[in-house]
């Protein structure tokens, strides 16, 4: 944010990654931190820090969940040994009014199925896709269900069904752009990965 600034879009300044990840990096070389690592970072952000990087992320946290896949995103950081985290992994609901990742017919068909509930579907897939899931709740049932995820698995023929789901990003960060900002679009935001 541009100093002295209120926190809105056109107070934002562009960040210089390379030395921020210079500075962490100093961080990781000192022992002050065990591991580094980002943030909503595209594709692209992700190829542009690893060429400048010393020391690669050791995780890459970014919204997913069956409406939001990420496959290339995941498949890259697969192949750069960078841990993908998924934030949102029920879809937050509630939040988004246009659809629910816990209603989508596939994520309903799969829980009626296999005796679950539309969220523990949503956060198996995730596990069984490969990276982790950090899903948020405040009450005690749900976070128990939440936990009842690992002794069980989706089967082959379900999981495929997932692959067929429209893919739409939940978060697109619109809050950011501003005619005068740093991110004119959301397109911007996401380097076209929308």
């Amino acid at each position: 944010m541009k100093k002295g600034a209120g926190f809105s879009p056109e107070n934002v300044i562009p960040a210089d990654i390379p030395a921020t990840w210079a500075a962490m990096e100093g961080l990781y070389d000192s022992g002050k931190a065990r591991a580094i690592g980002v943030s909503n970072f595209s594709c692209k952000k992700l190829e542009e820090l690893l060429a400048a990087a010393r020391v690669p992320p050791a995780a890459n946290q970014v919204e997913c969940h069956p409406v939001w896949q990420q496959a290339k995103l995941r498949d890259l950081c697969a192949s750069k040994g960078i841990h993908f985290s998924a934030y949102s992994p029920l879809g937050s609901p509630g939040t988004f009014k246009a659809f629910s990742v816990l209603e989508h017919p596939v994520v309903v068909s799969a829980a009626e199925k296999l005796g679950k509930t539309p969220a523990q579907v949503a956060l198996r897939w995730g596990i069984q896709a490969g990276h982790s899931v950090l899903p948020k709740s405040t009450h005690e049932e749900r976070i128990r269900a939440n936990f009842d995820v690992f002794d069980w698995s989706i089967p082959s023929d379900l999981f495929a069904s997932f692959s067929e789901i429209e893919q739409t990003r939940l978060i697109r960060g619109k809050f950011w752009t501003h005619p005068e900002g740093v991110f004119k679009s959301e397109e911007e935001i996401w380097d076209g990965e929308i």
